[in-house]
């Protein structure tokens, strides 16, 4: 068994591939309302629909792309989970390529750590995995128990830890200067998924099967267990804003919430339609929530100031966008439904 450390409180409410194929054209296409708008979509006046528009960059067939990360340098990375590899998007001329990240992995999560480099949570090697941003180099950091984690997601501390989670009911770090790993069992076993990191680098984490989210209390890796405000709601992902707070989509209730660490408090908005599945959620710069709804196949903004939704159809049928993360006006997505990365411009 794995260390234990969890507070319960109640809630408030390494190879580099053969030659890169040639440059792939990527596709667009401008966002439009549904003919019969849903009533609770509001149309949103301070969001400029002359200037949003997706585009859409195809990948090697088979690559099931799971995660994407949009670095500060332009390249864009994304996890290959079909194919076990790591790829790289040049924006520019559309061109992708991949590198390979050892026999038997499936890559899930993918981040821009403090170093400039990938890091990704790799299911089937059970270990997290760094690619140099220059050499592409690959170096792994194996979990010390051989039992499968099934690895989610990560995130960076304020002393530059990682941390993850894994949904067989485990979270734990790695140390990027010693290479330490640890691993803790998560309380009420399976779930945890989604992770996020404050502004003053707190780590929060979700639990998808216990419908709770929870603090890590660095660095003994203690957590303080915050019930949803909905019963079973599924607590998938979750992702800070500037002022701390915390946005959690509920994939079993349908709804959007957000808790505010300082008082408590949550609140829940559920999204448009009869039967919404909010799967992923980032912030942007200006604290507008994105949410990848996969029932609407689109893209939702949800403006907290006016608590006003605005969805936008993903291009091509079937997307499934599981996971999205961004860089100044754009939101870029893992289409693992069609080989896909999508990319939302919003300014």
């Amino acid at each position: 068994m794995f260390g234990v450390a969890f507070l319960v409180v109640a809630a408030a409410c390494g190879s580099t591939s053969p030659a890169p194929p040639p440059p792939v054209t990527p596709t667009e296409s401008t966002p439009e309302a549904p003919p019969t708008p849903n009533p609770t979509i509001t149309p949103d006046p301070t969001t400029p629909t002359d200037r949003t528009v997706f585009r859409e960059y195809s990948v090697p067939p088979g690559s099931r792309p799971h995660d994407v990360a949009p670095a500060p340098d332009g390249r864009v990375w994304y996890t290959a989970q079909g194919s076990g590899e790591l790829g790289i998007i040049d924006p520019g001329g559309g061109r992708t390529r991949h590198v390979s990240l050892g026999e038997g992995s499936a890559p899930h999560g993918v981040i821009v750590g403090p170093d400039g480099a990938p890091w990704i949570t790799d299911g089937g090697l059970n270990a997290i995995v760094r690619v140099d941003p220059e050499s592409l180099e690959v170096s792994a950091f194996p979990l010390p128990n051989p039992d499968y984690a099934n690895l989610n997601t990560a995130a960076f501390d304020r002393e530059g830890l990682l941390w993850f989670t894994g949904q067989s009911g485990v979270y734990g770090s790695v140390d990027p200067g010693t290479g330490m790993v640890r691993v803790f069992d998560a309380p009420h076993g399976d779930g945890p998924y989604g992770i996020t990191s404050t502004p003053d680098g707190t780590v929060w984490l979700a639990s998808l099967a216990g419908s709770y989210i929870a603090r890590i209390d660095t660095p003994d890796g203690r957590l303080t267990v915050v019930d949803v405000p909905t019963p079973g709601g599924g607590a998938r992902r979750i992702w800070s804003d500037s002022r701390g707070r915390l946005w959690v989509t509920e994939w079993y209730a349908g709804k959007l919430a957000r808790y505010e660490p300082e008082t408590g408090a949550w609140r829940e908005w559920r999204l448009p339609g009869s039967a919404p599945q909010p799967y992923a959620v980032y912030v942007d710069e200006d604290d507008i929530v994105w949410i990848s709804d996969f029932a609407a196949n689109a893209l939702v903004r949800f403006d907290p100031g006016v608590e006003r939704f605005r969805a936008f159809p993903f291009p091509t049928g079937g997307a499934e966008v599981r996971q999205l993360l961004g860089r100044l006006d754009e939101i870029w997505g893992a289409e693992s439904g069609t080989d896909k990365i999508v990319v939302l411009h919003t300014g």
